[in-house]
């Protein structure tokens, strides 16, 4: 391609001269994909979405042997209220006991035993942790810029008739904007690792490995055969998600400012998550309770329409502490998986964004 010898070119092209009588050519430069493939791993968005793998991992590697003895302990009516025990539940084996459940693990399997199935969880938790924690940081960032701009604005409000509408959008939190949307990203994400892990531990003949039940499932329900389930798992996902990240954060920025600290230790990271997963919990407990009945019932072949008959009918049969049945033992994860979780979270960024990023 010819141009002019005076027209002005981007910096993606370079300007070869030549004689009066001859027009410059121009050069395409291809970008420089090494440079910006540096950029971004030294980005304060890569560091967060590998403290966030980071901490998912190390997370599940503790906490597998306390989920393998609760699977062993917890069960009722062979209904499963934790994916991860779902095997043991519905067969009705082991000890309700913790202790002894503990015993008869290592006794069976050896102390390897306590991280039995370990794998595709931790298959699963790695890109849902990064995808999440790095979602809700750059969405809480994003909304945050977006409000500091259009505060300096002039033109922010709308008159309608009589009524004057402010657009500065101020009471929006850009904190619960960036929780729904860790929720909903990682979700859509990472919710055909969850099918696959529902299928290997409910019925490991026919699943034995993730790959064959990949294959199984595309074969035998198509793409969205992964994809199962995808709407009662948003909805419950969605206020869980939002109430979590918002409580995290509002309860950390209250303590610190009580407390006139700038940094928080461990042990205060690890019971303010803990909290905040057993308040978030508490509050969408019920919507996990439609969920699992939604998903036990396909596999017995009585399946409510929706969530909200599978709501209706455990209240008609339980009552309203139905929607609560199992809560205790969710929260034997719950509490323990959030203050690690961020506990170790926090860990890595101060590691990996070494301060470059301090707000």
């Amino acid at each position: 391609m010819l141009l002019g010898a005076d027209m002005a070119i981007s910096n993606d092209f370079e300007v070869v001269k030549g004689s009066a009588a001859s027009p410059a050519a121009v050069e395409l430069r291809l970008p420089d994909v090494g440079r910006a493939l540096r950029n971004f791993v030294i980005s304060r968005e890569a560091g967060e979405f590998l403290s966030g793998a980071l901490a998912g991992a190390m997370t599940k590697a503790v906490l597998a042997p306390l989920e393998t003895i609760r699977c062993a302990s917890y069960m009722y009516d062979n209904v499963m209220w934790n994916a991860l025990c779902r095997t043991r539940m519905i067969v009705g084996v082991g000890s309700k006991q913790i202790a002894g459940s503990f015993l008869q693990i290592i006794e069976e399997n050896g102390w390897q035993g306590l991280w039995a199935g370990n794998t595709i969880n931790m298959v699963r938790i790695i890109p849902t942790q990064a995808i999440e924690l790095g979602t809700f940081e750059y969405v809480k960032r994003m909304v945050s810029s977006a409000q500091e701009k259009w505060k300096d604005q002039e033109n922010r409000k709308l008159q309608v008739g009589h009524l004057m509408m402010d657009l500065s959008f101020s009471w929006i939190s850009p904190i619960a904007v960036g929780g729904a949307a860790a929720g909903i990203v990682s979700t859509l994400t990472c919710h055909p690792l969850e099918v696959i892990k529902d299928r290997l531990t409910v019925n490991r003949e026919i699943y034995p490995t993730i790959s064959l039940a990949f294959r199984k499932i595309c074969k035998d329900d198509g793409v969205g055969g992964l994809y199962a389930g995808i709407f009662p798992t948003l909805v419950g996902m969605l206020p869980y998600s939002t109430c979590y990240y918002f409580m995290y954060e509002t309860v950390k920025t209250s303590y610190c400012q009580s407390k006139k600290k700038k940094n928080l230790n461990r042990a205060e990271l690890l019971v303010i998550g803990a909290v905040s997963g057993l308040t978030a919990s508490t509050i969408s407990f019920p919507l996990e309770v439609a969920r699992k009945r939604l998903m036990i019932g396909k596999m017995q072949g009585k399946c409510p329409p929706n969530m909200a008959a599978a709501l209706a009918e455990v209240i008609r049969e339980e009552g309203l502490l139905g929607l609560y049945r199992g809560w205790g033992a969710s929260c034997l994860k719950v509490m323990p998986s959030s203050g690690i979780t961020w506990m170790f979270y926090e860990a890595w960024k101060e590691v990996l964004l070494m301060d470059k990023f301090k707000q």
